[in-house]
């Protein structure tokens, strides 16, 4: 898996360069600017960027823009956002225009390198990644709560899980339930909140983000 990373970070750049050569993949670029992402994508065309939604020089969401660019001029190109906080102004509305083939983790998150690199594949794969304390806070910031309310617990977590990007098939395995038993909690859901339910896992995203947004 050919990566690219655009971190400003000197040394968490070259400790996530380290890791994920360690763990078999293969850096073809890094950079810790906007400019230099772009550039360096549309020469080595990678397989996943990874990139740090606040890069200089206002640190705001220069890597956001940057990604936002990557993605256009090469839609098939995996893109994992990084961020130290949860940014649901900008990053979400990415997510929810467009999920496929995105993800968006939290750099406390970069510790497990296994669980890293497994995003960056899913992400590479054109699946959804979204880091499970993104989902949790955006969900407590919901602005129409009385809709959240109906949820069962166990509804809560099958959505938190289904706006992680995970299929139902993924969702029973962790959940320790039939297949059929996740099918009826989802529909559950989408009636509860007033969503239409759709059949490919990233739209399913989309309907999620797009709900958590408000």
């Amino acid at each position: 898996m050919r990566v690219i990373i655009a971190e400003d970070a000197p040394i968490l750049r070259e400790g996530l360069v380290r890791l994920l050569a360690d763990a078999g993949c293969t850096i073809v670029g890094q950079t810790d600017h906007g400019p230099g992402l772009v550039a360096l994508t549309a020469e080595h065309q990678p397989d996943v960027i990874i990139v740090d939604i606040r890069l200089p020089p206002t640190h705001t969401d220069e890597g956001l823009r940057a990604a936002l660019r990557v993605r256009q001029d090469h839609p098939a190109i995996g893109v994992l956002l990084l961020s130290q906080y949860v940014e649901s102004s900008s990053a979400v509305q990415v997510l929810a225009r467009e999920p496929r083939g995105f993800g968006y983790l939290l750099k406390e998150r970069l510790a497990d390198v296994e669980e890293l690199v497994a995003a960056l594949r899913r992400v590479a794969a054109g699946e959804s990644v979204i880091d499970p304390l993104v989902v949790e806070r955006l969900l407590s910031r919901r602005r129409v709560a009385s809709a959240l309310d109906e949820l069962t617990r166990r509804e809560r977590e099958v959505l938190t899980l289904m706006a992680e990007g995970r299929s139902n098939e993924a969702i029973a395995q962790r959940l320790g339930v039939g297949g059929k038993t996740v099918e009826t909690y989802v529909r559950n859901i989408f009636a509860k909140l007033c969503l239409e339910p759709r059949l490919a896992d990233h739209r399913r995203v989309l309907a999620v983000l797009a709900y958590l947004q408000g």
